[in-house]
């Protein structure tokens, strides 16, 4: 019956401590599910290799001012709806996990990579009709995007992996 008359009762406290345990989520299972939604699974990593693709090949064909304002704008748009349909799938919400620095170095470094490929592409393919030189500058880039977007996310997220050991050795010691 709860209320009042249970308050004086006795606790078993190994009882208790099992129960606990039992329902505990394991800070290493934590971990890996932020590792993953990190990631962002195969269908974020190539639906935005593949807006990335159509909107840097497009960019890449000399369009005029307003086709490529155009083009941004609907580049920001899907890329934005991706993101939300990401992020509405996810069955994790870490309320005090925080972006340490490694995942903005690894953003940052993911920037200067990609930049750095379609300015260099761009240099490479100018000789080139922009028919042609549009797509080889996109398909540069992305894959670039693609071959480091794996190791960067798993470099981050062991940032974070790393950064909550102290915390468990903490609660193991008392």
């Amino acid at each position: 019956m709860g209320g009042a008359s249970d308050v004086g009762m006795p606790v078993d406290a190994e009882q208790a401590w099992r129960d606990l345990q039992r329902i505990r989520v394991p800070q290493e299972r934590v971990y890996d599910e932020f590792e993953h939604t990190v990631s962002g699974g195969r269908r974020m990593t190539y639906g935005t290799a593949a807006l990335m693709w159509v909107f840097l090949a497009g960019v890449g064909m000399d369009l005029p001012q307003w086709g490529v304002g155009l083009f941004m704008a609907a580049y920001a748009g899907l890329l934005g709806l991706l993101v939300v349909m990401s992020s509405r799938r996810s069955r994790m919400r870490l309320h005090h996990t925080r972006c340490p620095g490694r995942m903005w170095a690894a953003f940052g470094a993911a920037a200067v990579l990609v930049g750095g490929t379609i300015v260099l592409a761009d240099h490479l393919t100018e000789s080139l009709e922009p028919i042609y030189a549009g797509p080889l500058q996109a398909t540069a880039a992305v894959t670039v995007y693609v071959l480091s977007l794996g190791p960067a996310n798993r470099w981050a997220a062991d940032s974070v992996r790393r950064g909550g050991e102290p915390a468990a050795d903490e609660e193991a010691g008392r």
